[in-house]
């Protein structure tokens, strides 16, 4: 992708980022993560197992791990602000169909185009955020950090609105909280219309410049386990809250601190995300990720519990953004897009597979403790499989 304009001079390069974050707030924070709020009434009124349930969100990574791999076509064919606004517009569109039925097949249809298009969305408008960000060098990990802390605002607002509609409307009543979620996307969607999306950033033949597997392999293994193992704990820990006796504040409270950490990232973790040494920043992170998924096995307390949001929340978007600085610190800049291409697919596959692994040991064993072992093990894994990266020399950066 070659490198952007800079922007307007009267451009704020905050604002239009956490402008572009929206796209990320409901694809991401309303669209992925709010399935987790209204899964344990779906669950209960359709007669699905947990296998079932874990499905839907294995589909919707499916759908997202596709629309990640078009990305840089679609945005080819069609242009930024189509890709941002159309992708963002997609799933507003599916979010209503999941208020429409409750069949499963339509319901996974739904799901699918969520993932695709939260991709489009999250793709573009995270690329677009990297170059605004790029162009302000000594400020640049904190404003992309913005843009990955946007989902948070989803999270929060979705965690604020599903546990009480649900108390208030009683059981059955998880298609009215879409329908809530539905109409708060579609206005949360506006600003993106309101600004003017534009770049001549663009990708070319040469995003395809050559990328060596092989010394990141252990990089890429890292990404696959965090992407299995902080899905799982997305998709169920609301439901393992509600089974330990949590009621809708509980349930609240718990999801809305994850949403506020979440804005913490670029704060928290600005000087860890500087640190040019392989693998160390992520494995920090992502072992900070790992220790919030263990503190329930601690107990079912509330403050086991908040403890546990807090510290996931602050940790687990970050982990992404620890790879994108990864990237740019070990790749010239014509290989950032198959380099970010490579960590997309390995993280992918892993959130793809997550939930229905999580759901079918959750089936098997009986309870939902052995399956958020399970995730916070995978996350342990991936923290140590990143300490063992090492930077990646110059002879293996491409040409």
């Amino acid at each position: 992708m070659h490198a952007p304009e800079r922007p307007q001079p009267d451009a704020h390069p905050a604002r239009l980022i956490l402008t572009l974050s929206l796209a990320a707030t409901v694809g991401l924070g309303i669209g992925r993560f709010a399935y987790a709020l209204v899964l344990p009434d779906m669950r209960d009124s359709l007669n699905w197992s947990y296998s079932a349930a874990g499905f839907m969100n294995t589909i919707n990574a499916v759908g997202y791990l596709v629309g990640a791999l078009m990305a840089s076509r679609l945005i080819r064919r069609v242009g930024w602000s189509m890709a941002i606004r159309g992708g963002t517009v997609a799933c507003v569109a599916a979010l209503a169909l999941c208020a429409l039925t409750g069949n499963f097949i339509a319901l996974s249809l739904a799901r699918l185009v969520l993932g695709l298009g939260a991709a489009a969305g999250f793709v573009a408008g995270g690329a677009l955020a990297a170059t605004i960000a790029q162009s302000h060098p000594e400020r640049a990990n904190f404003l992309l950090s913005l843009f990955y802390a946007g989902p948070g605002v989803g999270i929060l607002a979705s965690g604020l609105i599903a546990p009480f509609a649900l108390q208030h409307f009683g059981p059955g009543s998880w298609w009215i909280v879409w329908w809530a979620l539905t109409l708060l996307s579609a206005a949360m969607t506006i600003p993106l219309f309101l600004i003017r999306i534009e770049s001549r950033a663009r990708f070319t033949e040469g995003s395809h410049a050559a990328f060596a597997i092989l010394p990141v392999l252990i990089y890429l293994a890292s990404y696959f386990l965090f992407g299995a193992g902080y899905i799982a704990y997305m998709t169920f820990m609301i439901a393992y809250v509600r089974d330990a006796g949590g009621g809708a504040a509980a349930q609240a409270a718990f999801w809305g601190l994850i949403g506020v950490s979440a804005f913490a990232t670029p704060w928290v973790w600005r000087g860890v995300l500087a640190l040019d040494r392989g693998g160390l920043a992520t494995a920090i992170i992502l072992g900070t990720n790992a220790l919030g998924a263990a503190l329930p096995m601690l107990g079912h307390s509330t403050a086991w519990l908040a403890t546990s949001a807090v510290v996931f929340g602050v940790a687990f978007f970050a982990v992404v953004g620890s790879t994108t600085a990864f990237v740019r610190y070990n790749y010239p800049h014509e290989t950032w897009p198959t380099a970010i291409a490579a960590m997309t697919i390995s993280f992918g596959v892993g959130q793809t597979l997550g939930p229905i692994f999580v759901g079918a040991i959750t089936d098997a064993l009986g309870s939902l403790s052995y399956a958020l072992n399970v995730s916070a093990a995978l996350l342990a894994l991936g923290a140590m499989a990143a300490l063992c990266q090492r930077k990646v020399g110059p002879r293996h950066s491409g040409p």
